[in-house]
């Protein structure tokens, strides 16, 4: 009896975890993609340290998933944070969990893991089918692929699909397999931005003035959810890892209602009746930006947004009282997002309800999906590659058992 085959299409980190956990449970295995080389946004991931999991109690972890928790649960608790992190260090990688609870390995970045990887894979006889890209199946149900050479027909006996979500297209993922499996009546929720920036409609003074820098131990709320850390304006808006964190709420309000106001505390560590008081000074001949930086602690930049939000009431006119208060709570108004490709990662995809507890394709017998093309989201912190190697290894498992069954 011959081997049986496994195609694994996408060189993202759930596709090449599928291909090790398929090669290691005695299958062939092909692995198709679309660029000249994989891995290319773990690549691009890896310049901030490559965060690969985080610390913190499984619990919690979970949380950080919302609604899709319940969904990825299982292939998260079969290959957890320490399995990821015991997988790294099997690959002569070893990891450590810094002071945020964020785990990365001890190189800080992914090429010497990734290159280690790949040895292991083609070691295990994993074939690597490089700027093939997927564009469906025939009518026997073989695997279609553009090429160099022309149109390629693969045949395979159980498929992975780890094509990834639509941000950082020029990376490889680009959206376009979910409309290929839309057409064959597979739900798809729409691709939307994920730990994206917003945009604010900054006067093109201020935008320009302050571009690139960074807002520094403020908080930001919407709602009731409040986040401590740093944003960067941009020239049109807001980015960084705080506003990242409310990018699920501020998406989606502004979806349904056109905008959202987000409140930005200046000074979350001074209570409104201290910083007051520190304002009820007689200002002598200082500037209004002096008395802001000296009484108030607040940075140029802090200074320039206070001015930019308080237009047109002019925050120089307002009482200590008043001025304390709008120091505490600056309000921005949103009214966009900046686009998906900018975007760290994306929201949506297929429909849980489309999967089975194996991750294979009801309408699709024997095909499986992992990764970021599911409609699942998360912060930044480790948990977007904790998803992509547990749905990864939860596929290829899958495709294994598949496979027993024939």
């Amino acid at each position: 009896m011959s081997q049986p085959h496994v195609a694994v299409i996408g060189g993202g980190p759930a596709g090449l975890i599928a291909a090790e956990i398929a090669a290691s449970g005695g299958a062939s295995v092909t692995l198709f993609d679309g660029m000249p080389t994989v891995g290319r946004k773990f690549l691009l991931a890896g310049r901030g340290g490559l965060n690969l999991t985080h610390g913190e109690e499984l619990e919690q972890f979970l949380r950080r998933y919302g609604d899709a928790a319940t969904y990825l649960r299982p292939a998260i608790e079969a290959f957890s944070p320490a399995a990821v992190r015991a997988w790294c260090e099997s690959l002569g990688q070893p990891t450590f969990i810094g002071s945020s609870g964020r785990v990365f390995p001890k190189a800080m970045k992914a090429s010497p893991l990734l290159r280690a990887w790949l040895a292991r894979l083609r070691a295990s006889g994993v074939v690597f089918y490089l700027r093939h890209c997927w564009t469906g199946w025939d009518g026997d149900g073989r695997l279609l692929f553009d090429a160099p050479g022309g149109a390629v027909k693969f045949h395979a006996d159980a498929t992975v699909l780890a094509l990834g979500g639509a941000s950082w297209p020029k990376l490889g993922s680009d959206g376009g397999g979910q409309k290929i499996l839309q057409s064959a009546g597979i739900d798809i929720a729409p691709l939307v931005p994920a730990n994206c920036g917003f945009i604010a409609g900054w006067s093109e003074v201020f935008g320009e003035r302050c571009q690139g820098q960074p807002l520094k131990g403020v908080e930001l709320q919407f709602g009731e959810r409040g986040v401590r850390g740093e944003t960067i304006i941009t020239r049109g808006g807001l980015e960084g890892g705080a506003i990242y964190a409310l990018s699920g709420p501020l998406r989606d309000a502004i979806a349904n209602h056109g905008e959202a106001v987000l409140n930005i505390d200046l000074r979350p560590d001074t209570p409104q009746d201290k910083l007051q008081q520190q304002l009820d000074v007689p200002r002598r001949k200082q500037s209004f930006s002096t008395l802001l930086r000296k009484a108030a602690g607040l940075s140029p930049v802090a200074i320039g947004l206070l001015q930019e939000a308080a237009l047109p009431a002019k925050a120089a006119g307002m009482a200590p009282g008043d001025l304390a208060r709008f120091i505490k709570q600056v309000p921005v108004r949103l009214t966009g997002t900046a686009p998906i490709a900018r975007a760290i990662s994306s929201a949506g995809g297929i429909k849980f309800d489309e999967i089975d507890a194996k991750f294979m394709l009801r309408r699709k017998p024997g095909v499986f999906v992992a990764g970021e093309m599911l409609d699942w989201e998360a912060p930044t912190g480790g948990y977007l590659l904790q998803a992509c190697f547990s749905t990864g290894v939860a596929a290829g498992r899958g495709a294994l058992a598949w496979l027993e069954r024939r």
